[in-house]
């Protein structure tokens, strides 16, 4: 992996809507057997605490397979949902399509339960977002698949990459 420092903490103080946007472009890492996979973020949503009925902090921990990071000031807990990314280089030739939606990018990044609370900025916890090299044509719209959330359902707290192919869903 190329010699970059992850994302500073102070970078996850901020609420997600602040947060959302500034990870699309940036650099998910996870370390494996054969080095660093690398795969640029081209699509986040946005979970703004208890209040967002879309937000699964409201109702507990759920058994779902997803890559959240948590963020927020102070105790106000919120969150972004990384949905997908675009292979980088050769790290990862097979990642085409296969990091496309939240259960599938776990799967392609070989992200596990055992990587619950992993520090993002520490890199001996072998998985890490990098800073973006080059910034992101971004668009917004609302989230997918939250339609049991009422009037939260349609926020555009959903923000992605118009120039790659590999978004969820257009």
């Amino acid at each position: 992996m190329r010699a970059v420092d992850p994302l500073p903490r102070n970078f996850y103080d901020r609420n997600a809507v602040k947060v959302a946007p500034d990870l699309v472009g940036c650099v998910l890492a996870r370390r494996g057997r054969r080095g660093w996979l690398l795969g640029r973020i081209i699509e986040a949503e946005a979970y703004v605490g208890e209040h967002d009925l879309a937000c699964h902090s409201r109702a507990g921990r759920t058994a779902r397979k997803m890559l959240n990071t948590v963020c927020g000031p102070g105790s106000d807990a919120n969150a972004v949902l990384i949905r997908a990314a675009e292979p980088i280089e050769a790290s990862a030739p097979w990642l085409h399509s296969s990091a496309t939606g939240p259960g599938n990018l776990c799967s392609a990044f070989g992200i596990e339960r055992r990587h619950n609370r992993a520090d993002l900025c520490d890199a001996e916890s072998g998985l890490l977002i990098l800073p973006r090299e080059r910034k992101p044509r971004l668009v917004r719209g609302p989230r997918v698949g939250v339609d049991y959330a009422g009037t939260w359902a349609k926020e555009p707290l959903r923000f992605w990459d118009a120039r790659s192919a590999h978004v969820s869903r257009r």
